[in-house]
């Protein structure tokens, strides 16, 4: 089966920068694919593209080309281009490397982030306080992200915003379909809870530890079983 999507992407501008502009744009509308929420491969339609970004078929095709290379989607003749879909093995590598990044981004944050900003990382869970977060499962699902994006730019390192970007389009979808399992958006939320009280009284070690804890349960939920490959 072949799934289409349609991208949210903005119009963009004729400039010098033309091709690096709907790389950009394409790529981060990948990174908003549920990418594992089905086994059906996901179809890039290039004139729909060029045509919802107001550009002709050229510089998506440039796009594509980069994107190929950095191993975001794979081409076929007479097919058309898709969405790549990582492997179990790959996936696990993936979560492990993430799992190291935000761990020490927490770290990071407990030296480097204002009271505020750590504050600001409560209010994501605070809908979920009166209803399990089971009963309100997309919700959460983007608060769950967000809050694992909050805590690498809490870290204030552009370094480590440079390399989660990449891992995150993967890492995302695998999240989307993982907290939808039996009883794991419930762990996911004590998890959650436990590592915003260490960020909290800025305990970098104890961060660190639940938050890499946290992101390698993932990693072995994915190896029991593989329900976040869809």
């Amino acid at each position: 089966m072949i799934r289409s999507v349609e991208f949210t992407v903005t119009p963009i501008a004729a400039t010098v920068n033309l091709r690096t502009r709907v790389y950009e744009a394409l790529k981060a509308a990948i990174g908003e694919i549920d990418i594992y929420g089905s086994a059906e491969e996901i179809r890039l339609d290039e004139r729909r593209l060029a045509r919802d970004l107001g550009v002709s078929r050229t510089p998506v095709r440039e796009a594509f080309t980069v994107l190929e290379q950095e191993g975001f989607v794979r081409s076929e003749a007479r097919r058309g281009v898709f969405v790549v879909r990582k492997t179990q093995a790959q996936i696990i590598g993936m979560i492990h490397a993430w799992a190291a990044l935000e761990g020490m981004a927490a770290r990071l944050a407990c030296q480097r982030a204002t009271d505020a900003e750590l504050a600001s990382l409560e209010t994501l869970f605070a809908a979920f306080l009166e209803r399990a977060p089971s009963e309100q499962i997309e919700a959460y699902s983007d608060a769950n992200l967000r809050f694992h994006q909050a805590v690498i730019a809490l870290a204030h390192c552009p370094v480590f915003d440079g390399l989660s970007g990449s891992l995150m389009i993967h890492v995302r979808g695998i999240r989307r379909a993982a907290i939808r399992t039996d009883g794991r958006a419930e762990r996911s939320d004590a998890e959650h809870r436990a590592i915003l009280r260490a960020l909290g009284a800025r305990n970098g070690e104890e961060a660190e530890r639940l938050v890499r804890a946290h992101g390698l349960g993932l990693a072995a939920h994915v190896e029991r079983g593989g329900e976040a490959l869809g």
